[in-house]
This record gives structure tokens, C-alpha cells and sequence, in this order.
């Protein structure tokens, strides 16, 4: 992506309706695996920091960004010294952590597995891994090209992927499901009108008017006290939480 792209990202992701609703989807998922305040949690991909803050909470965090200019704007927020790396190959880290998370980061890569494969040897024995990814291939638009992805998940295919890197899957779900008829619905329609959105500006990324953003946010927030009792059928996207095996090193 270039410098606009992620500065526009900069600009609205600590306001906009998506990020806080997934923000506080994850916080309370994280929550719920009573991590002691000496745990280690690795951000694998943050972009340009949204979620720092909340991460910060949970333990002594560590981060990681493949882009120079959303590493040098995630190290503006001055909560966690970002590094550059990627993966596979290039983990700037050698420790072992508690929880690892890769938030719409998979669908970025030319090889998911060898990713998961290559994070699988960072986790303590008993760790966990917190996956999102956007959902079902229809739902490609030109927000998918603009931020290159390589492809969307079905909730299938991304447990399957993430089993076969080693890891258990404890709880599956899609999210951002109330959403689901409308944003499938005005994809749809572009398509149908052959609206081109494949460069520019992401109307994804438009801030709404206050009120508009603010009833967003609680409405996509609120998914939260469902998933945590069953997960949801269908959604704009993926949540994965896995576990490494406790006997493994």
C-alpha cells in the first residue's frame, strides 16, 4: 500500500466503527484466557498500531510490521518499539510468547502456512494464536485490491490451514455478522453496476457522521456477548483461536 493509504488508515483507526468494534470483540477473547500481567504477546503485522493499546493491557507486548511507513507510524503512538520483520523468514524476535496475534494479516501472504509454521516455533508450549481474516471470497472488492490481499477465507478452510500448521483450535467464528446483509448487499451491487472502487480511496475507510459511527460500533461491538456463548454463522469475517500442543517445545 503506499504513504496516503496508510496514512488514511492512521487517521481514522482509533475512531472508526470497524476498528473499535474489533478491538473490543478481541479484547474480550483475549480476556477470557486469564493471561497473567507477566505474559508476552507478539503482534505479528500491526500496521499502523491501532491495536497497541489494547495489547499493552494484557502483558508486555512486542510488535512487528513488514511497511517502513506504518512501522514509523505505529512507533509514533509511542507505546511499543515496533520493528521491521516478516514472515516467514524474518521473525525480529527470538523469544517465546504466550500469545501471538496475526489480525488480517494471513490473507496479505503468498504462503499462509508457512507463516502459522513459522509463529507455531515462537509459542510457549501451551501458547495460543489469535487469527482474523476477512470472509468469503464473493465479498472481494477493491478494498481487497487496494490493500493486495491474495485471497478471503471460508471458517473451514482457515481451521484446516491452521491445524495443519500443529495448532488446536479451541473456538472458531465469523463476526461482523449483523453487518453481513448490507455489506454483501452494496458489494453485490457494485459488481452488478460494474462500479470500479480497484483505486483510490477505500470508502471502507470513510469515518462516518458521529452518530452513524458511534450506533456502528455498538452494534458490531455487541456481537461480542454472542460469540461468547456459540459462534455466529456467517460474517464480513474470521476469528480463529488455537492453542500449541503443552507437550510440544
Amino acid at each position: 500500500m503506499d504513504k496516503d493509504f496508510y496514512l488514511q488508515y492512521a487517521s481514522v483507526e482509533d475512531q472508526h466503527w470497524w476498528f473499535v468494534g474489533r478491538r473490543l470483540i478481541l479484547d474480550q477473547v483475549i480476556r477470557k484466557l486469564n493471561l497473567s500481567h507477566n505474559s508476552k504477546i507478539l503482534e505479528a503485522g500491526c500496521g499502523t498500531g491501532g491495536n497497541l493499546r489494547m495489547l499493552a493491557r494484557h502483558g508486555k507486548l512486542s510488535a512487528m510490521e513488514l511497511d517502513e511507513i506504518a512501522c514509523n507510524l505505529a512507533n509514533q503512538r509511542q507505546i511499543v518499539q515496533v520493528q521491521l520483520g516478516s514472515l516467514p523468514d524474518n521473525i525480529p524476535f527470538t523469544d517465546q510468547y504466550d500469545l501471538i496475534l496475526m489480525l488480517d494479516i494471513l490473507e496479505h501472504l503468498d504462503d499462509d502456512l508457512a507463516a502459522l509454521l513459522a509463529l507455531h516455533s515462537r509459542l510457549k508450549p501451551g501458547g495460543w494464536l489469535l487469527v482474523t481474516v476477512p470472509a468469503y471470497q464473493f465479498l472481494w472488492s477493491g478494498h481487497d485490491d487496494i490493500n493486495h490481499h491474495k485471497r478471503r477465507y471460508v471458517l473451514k478452510g482457515l481451521k484446516q490451514v491452521v491445524s495443519q500448521a500443529g495448532y488446536a483450535v479451541h473456538y472458531s467464528s465469523y463476526f461482523n455478522t449483523f453487518l453481513f446483509p448490507i455489506v454483501a448487499g452494496v458489494r453485490s451491487l457494485k459488481k452488478l453496476l460494474r462500479i470500479d472502487t480497484s483505486s483510490g480511496d477505500s470508502n471502507d475507510l470513510l469515518l462516518p457522521p458521529k452518530p452513524i459511527n458511534r450506533f456502528l460500533s455498538l452494534l458490531f461491538a455487541s456481537e461480542r456477548y454472542l460469540m461468547d456463548r456459540f459462534s455466529l454463522p456467517f460474517g464480513v469475517s474470521v476469528l480463529v483461536l488455537a492453542q500449541k500442543n503443552p507437550s510440544k517445545s
